[in-house]
């Protein structure tokens, strides 16, 4: 059990010198959040693909995708990555960001981070003049979809998304940022 005075959390963004951290952190928390509802073997190869070095790399060399790390009394609770324009997966308009990744490290889950980092991404698009935040949530990952619900993200249309050669289907969620 933690226990913290303030819930205040610091940001930084994430540069080449994070890459084997990033990729570290990716992977964990990707790994247990997703691992038990997948097939292994689909697993495995979605994981030795998508957070690979060099995949990893890749991302964080294009000028329109952004890592973050959130820290609460210097130590990384927490991880996001923002698309714009082309980077973004399926919405490429200049008006919208995207939330391609969200991860609390899950030693911190349940002590109010997330509400902390969507508040603070909802800050971030709407200093950059955007009009919709926006991102792809598992359907079946129930936990997560009710809590974008519950911080007025609304479902919009559905992609496919594969693990390996599992086809799932992830829910397109947005924000209006005008009502902020």
């Amino acid at each position: 059990f933690f226990y913290f005075s303030g819930m205040e959390l610091t940001y930084t963004l994430c540069s080449l010198e994070d890459l084997q951290l990033l990729r570290q952190i990716s992977e964990e928390t990707f790994s247990i959040a997703f691992a038990k509802d997948n097939n292994p073997i689909d697993f495995k190869n979605y994981i030795e693909k998508a957070f690979a070095s060099e995949s990893i790399k890749e991302e964080l060399l294009n000028p329109n995708s952004d890592f973050f790390f959130a820290y609460h009394d210097n130590e990384i609770v927490a991880y996001f990555k923002v698309n714009v324009e082309e980077a973004q997966s399926d919405i490429k308009r200049d008006d919208c960001i995207e939330l391609e990744r969200i991860y609390v490290l899950s030693q911190f889950q349940g002590l109010g981070f997330g509400e902390k980092l969507l508040d603070y991404i909802k800050k971030l698009a709407s200093e950059k003049n955007k009009k919709m935040l926006w991102l792809g949530v598992w359907q079946e990952n129930k936990k997560a979809v009710k809590f974008y619900e519950r911080h007025g993200f609304e479902k919009f249309d559905t992609h496919p998304y594969f693990i390996g050669s599992d086809e799932q289907t992830d829910w397109l969620m947005r924000f209006n940022l005008s009502t902020l």
